[in-house]
Protein backbone atom coordinates (compact mmCIF):
# COMPACT_ATOMS: atom_id res chain seq x y z
CA UNK A 1 0.00 0.00 0.00
CA UNK A 2 1.64 3.79 -0.69
CA UNK A 3 1.67 6.23 2.11
CA UNK A 4 -0.71 8.55 1.20
CA UNK A 5 0.13 11.09 4.48
CA UNK A 6 3.67 11.68 3.73
CA UNK A 7 3.77 16.04 3.16
CA UNK A 8 4.08 17.63 0.16
CA UNK A 9 7.24 20.57 -0.44
CA UNK A 10 5.73 23.79 0.06
CA UNK A 11 5.66 24.61 -3.74
CA UNK A 12 4.05 21.50 -4.00
CA UNK A 13 1.24 21.86 -1.65
CA UNK A 14 0.46 25.58 -3.28
CA UNK A 15 0.23 23.76 -6.79
CA UNK A 16 -2.24 21.59 -5.13
CA UNK A 17 -4.21 24.06 -3.74
CA UNK A 18 -4.45 25.71 -6.83
CA UNK A 19 -5.49 22.85 -8.89
CA UNK A 20 -8.40 22.42 -5.98
CA UNK A 21 -9.49 25.51 -6.42
CA UNK A 22 -9.45 25.20 -9.98
CA UNK A 23 -11.76 22.29 -9.89
CA UNK A 24 -13.96 23.96 -7.29
CA UNK A 25 -14.55 26.93 -10.01
CA UNK A 26 -15.09 24.62 -12.61
CA UNK A 27 -18.00 22.96 -10.98
CA UNK A 28 -19.48 25.23 -8.66
CA UNK A 29 -19.99 27.73 -11.45
CA UNK A 30 -21.51 25.04 -13.63
CA UNK A 31 -23.62 23.45 -10.83
CA UNK A 32 -24.92 27.00 -10.28
CA UNK A 33 -26.06 27.46 -13.61
CA UNK A 34 -27.26 24.44 -14.43
CA UNK A 35 -29.63 24.41 -11.03
CA UNK A 36 -30.87 28.23 -11.31
CA UNK A 37 -29.84 29.93 -14.54
CA UNK A 38 -32.35 30.07 -17.31
CA UNK A 39 -30.14 29.05 -20.11
CA UNK A 40 -28.76 25.68 -19.21
CA UNK A 41 -27.61 25.35 -22.46
CA UNK A 42 -24.70 28.04 -22.20
CA UNK A 43 -23.37 26.25 -19.22
CA UNK A 44 -23.34 22.84 -20.70
CA UNK A 45 -21.58 23.55 -23.57
CA UNK A 46 -18.90 23.92 -22.07
CA UNK A 47 -18.89 20.25 -20.54
CA UNK A 48 -16.30 18.83 -23.05
CA UNK A 49 -13.89 21.25 -21.74
CA UNK A 50 -14.31 20.86 -18.31
CA UNK A 51 -13.96 17.08 -18.76
CA UNK A 52 -10.68 17.89 -20.38
CA UNK A 53 -9.76 20.43 -18.10
CA UNK A 54 -9.82 17.64 -15.29
CA UNK A 55 -8.15 15.47 -16.97
CA UNK A 56 -5.40 17.63 -17.43
CA UNK A 57 -4.83 18.36 -13.50
CA UNK A 58 -4.92 15.18 -12.49
CA UNK A 59 -2.43 14.32 -15.00
CA UNK A 60 -0.14 17.27 -13.60
CA UNK A 61 -0.09 15.45 -10.67
CA UNK A 62 0.41 11.87 -12.08
CA UNK A 63 4.22 11.18 -11.27
CA UNK A 64 6.28 9.21 -13.83
CA UNK A 65 4.42 9.22 -16.77
CA UNK A 66 5.70 6.54 -18.60
CA UNK A 67 5.22 3.84 -21.25
CA UNK A 68 2.83 1.41 -18.67
CA UNK A 69 0.85 5.03 -17.94
CA UNK A 70 0.64 6.19 -21.07
CA UNK A 71 -0.21 2.56 -22.64
CA UNK A 72 -2.97 2.41 -19.85
CA UNK A 73 -4.75 5.79 -20.75
CA UNK A 74 -5.05 4.53 -24.33
CA UNK A 75 -5.93 1.07 -23.72
CA UNK A 76 -8.71 2.65 -21.40
CA UNK A 77 -10.29 5.49 -23.72
CA UNK A 78 -10.07 2.90 -26.47
CA UNK A 79 -12.30 0.26 -24.73
CA UNK A 80 -14.59 2.91 -23.03
CA UNK A 81 -15.43 4.22 -26.68
CA UNK A 82 -15.54 0.69 -27.73
CA UNK A 83 -17.82 -0.68 -25.33
CA UNK A 84 -19.99 2.25 -25.88
CA UNK A 85 -19.71 2.26 -29.85
CA UNK A 86 -20.96 -1.49 -28.84
CA UNK A 87 -24.08 -0.54 -26.53
CA UNK A 88 -25.27 2.64 -28.63
CA UNK A 89 -25.10 0.25 -31.81
CA UNK A 90 -27.05 -3.11 -30.52
CA UNK A 91 -28.24 -2.68 -26.87
CA UNK A 92 -26.45 -5.81 -25.95
CA UNK A 93 -24.25 -3.72 -23.65
CA UNK A 94 -25.86 -1.00 -20.71
CA UNK A 95 -29.07 -1.42 -22.85
CA UNK A 96 -31.12 0.45 -25.62
CA UNK A 97 -29.66 5.06 -25.36
CA UNK A 98 -28.22 7.03 -27.89
CA UNK A 99 -25.99 9.89 -27.04
CA UNK A 100 -27.09 13.99 -26.89
CA UNK A 101 -25.26 16.74 -27.59
CA UNK A 102 -23.50 17.33 -24.66
CA UNK A 103 -20.41 15.55 -24.67
CA UNK A 104 -19.56 17.43 -28.10
CA UNK A 105 -19.35 15.90 -31.58
CA UNK A 106 -19.96 12.49 -32.61
CA UNK A 107 -17.73 10.09 -34.54
CA UNK A 108 -19.09 7.26 -36.87
CA UNK A 109 -22.68 9.21 -36.54
CA UNK A 110 -23.71 7.91 -40.31
CA UNK A 111 -26.31 5.16 -41.28
CA UNK A 112 -25.99 2.52 -40.12
CA UNK A 113 -24.12 3.20 -36.95
CA UNK A 114 -25.60 5.66 -33.97
CA UNK A 115 -22.78 7.48 -33.26
CA UNK A 116 -20.48 7.93 -30.04
CA UNK A 117 -18.76 11.13 -28.59
CA UNK A 118 -14.93 10.96 -28.08
CA UNK A 119 -14.87 12.18 -24.78
CA UNK A 120 -17.01 9.44 -23.39
CA UNK A 121 -13.60 7.22 -23.53
CA UNK A 122 -11.97 9.82 -22.46
CA UNK A 123 -15.11 10.01 -18.98
CA UNK A 124 -13.98 6.18 -18.76
CA UNK A 125 -10.63 7.08 -18.41
CA UNK A 126 -11.20 10.24 -15.68
CA UNK A 127 -13.48 7.77 -13.64
CA UNK A 128 -11.63 4.60 -13.64
CA UNK A 129 -8.35 6.36 -12.70
CA UNK A 130 -9.80 8.55 -10.13
CA UNK A 131 -11.91 5.28 -8.08
CA UNK A 132 -8.62 3.34 -8.98
CA UNK A 133 -6.57 5.94 -6.89
CA UNK A 134 -8.86 5.98 -4.28
CA UNK A 135 -9.17 2.54 -3.14
CA UNK A 136 -5.48 2.72 -2.80
CA UNK A 137 -5.57 4.38 0.56
CA UNK A 138 -7.41 1.34 2.22
CA UNK A 139 -4.87 -1.80 2.60
CA UNK A 140 -6.91 -3.97 0.33
CA UNK A 141 -5.80 -7.18 -1.94
CA UNK A 142 -6.39 -6.75 -5.29
CA UNK A 143 -9.79 -8.68 -6.00
CA UNK A 144 -10.95 -6.30 -3.34
CA UNK A 145 -9.65 -3.21 -4.62
CA UNK A 146 -10.98 -4.14 -7.54
CA UNK A 147 -14.39 -4.77 -6.80
CA UNK A 148 -14.41 -1.92 -4.49
CA UNK A 149 -13.23 0.88 -7.27
CA UNK A 150 -16.00 -0.76 -9.73
CA UNK A 151 -18.78 -0.57 -6.93
CA UNK A 152 -17.43 3.59 -6.99
CA UNK A 153 -17.86 3.71 -10.24
CA UNK A 154 -21.56 2.32 -10.46
CA UNK A 155 -21.98 4.72 -7.52
CA UNK A 156 -20.78 7.33 -9.91
CA UNK A 157 -22.91 5.99 -12.51
CA UNK A 158 -26.00 5.70 -10.22
CA UNK A 159 -26.12 9.57 -9.35
CA UNK A 160 -25.24 11.05 -12.89
CA UNK A 161 -28.48 9.20 -14.81
CA UNK A 162 -31.06 10.74 -13.22
CA UNK A 163 -30.19 13.63 -15.04
CA UNK A 164 -28.32 12.81 -17.78
CA UNK A 165 -31.31 12.80 -20.22
CA UNK A 166 -32.78 16.02 -18.97
CA UNK A 167 -29.05 17.63 -19.43
CA UNK A 168 -28.64 15.91 -23.29
CA UNK A 169 -25.92 13.73 -22.07
CA UNK A 170 -27.85 10.09 -23.42
CA UNK A 171 -31.55 9.29 -24.16
CA UNK A 172 -32.75 6.28 -22.80
CA UNK A 173 -35.63 3.93 -24.73
CA UNK A 174 -38.72 4.93 -23.40
CA UNK A 175 -36.66 7.73 -20.72
CA UNK A 176 -36.44 4.14 -18.45
CA UNK A 177 -32.90 3.48 -17.15
CA UNK A 178 -32.61 -0.65 -17.38
CA UNK A 179 -31.07 -2.59 -14.63
CA UNK A 180 -28.76 -3.93 -17.69
CA UNK A 181 -27.30 -0.64 -17.15
CA UNK A 182 -25.68 -0.34 -14.21
CA UNK A 183 -25.19 -4.67 -13.95
CA UNK A 184 -22.86 -4.26 -17.10
CA UNK A 185 -21.22 -1.06 -15.92
CA UNK A 186 -19.95 -3.18 -12.99
CA UNK A 187 -18.60 -6.07 -15.24
CA UNK A 188 -17.54 -3.57 -17.69
CA UNK A 189 -15.79 -1.63 -14.98
CA UNK A 190 -14.38 -4.52 -13.00
CA UNK A 191 -12.20 -5.09 -16.22
CA UNK A 192 -10.56 -1.62 -16.29
CA UNK A 193 -10.19 -1.88 -12.87
CA UNK A 194 -8.24 -5.12 -13.14
CA UNK A 195 -6.14 -3.24 -15.73
CA UNK A 196 -5.62 -0.20 -13.33
CA UNK A 197 -4.03 -2.99 -10.58
CA UNK A 198 -2.01 -4.54 -13.33
CA UNK A 199 -0.13 -1.62 -14.70
CA UNK A 200 3.05 -0.50 -12.74
CA UNK A 201 2.95 3.43 -13.11
CA UNK A 202 2.80 5.07 -10.18
CA UNK A 203 -0.62 4.79 -8.46
CA UNK A 204 -0.43 8.12 -6.16
CA UNK A 205 -2.18 11.51 -6.79
CA UNK A 206 -3.03 13.51 -4.65
CA UNK A 207 -5.66 15.58 -6.50
CA UNK A 208 -8.04 12.76 -6.76
CA UNK A 209 -10.33 12.46 -3.76
CA UNK A 210 -11.16 16.51 -4.50
CA UNK A 211 -12.17 15.24 -8.25
CA UNK A 212 -14.37 12.62 -7.20
CA UNK A 213 -16.13 13.94 -4.13
CA UNK A 214 -16.76 17.01 -6.49
CA UNK A 215 -18.08 15.19 -9.56
CA UNK A 216 -20.16 13.19 -7.23
CA UNK A 217 -21.49 15.77 -5.68
CA UNK A 218 -22.35 17.80 -8.43
CA UNK A 219 -24.45 15.37 -10.25
CA UNK A 220 -26.23 14.26 -6.86
CA UNK A 221 -27.01 17.44 -6.11
CA UNK A 222 -28.22 18.50 -9.56
CA UNK A 223 -30.48 15.58 -8.93
CA UNK A 224 -31.75 15.98 -6.03
CA UNK A 225 -32.89 19.88 -7.65
CA UNK A 226 -34.20 18.39 -10.26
Amino acid sequence: MLDYTEPLAAASTRRLRVAQGLVLLFHVTGFVGLAFSHDPGFYLRFTPLTLGLTALLLLWFQPGRDASFWGFCLTVVLLGFGAEFVGVNTGKLFGHYTYGDTLGFKLFNQQPFSGVPPMIGLNWLVLTYLCGMLVRYLPLGELVRTLLAAALMVGFDACLEPVAGQFDFWHWSAGVIPFQNFRDWFIFACILQMLFNRTTFAKRNPLVPVVYLTQLLFFFLLGVLK
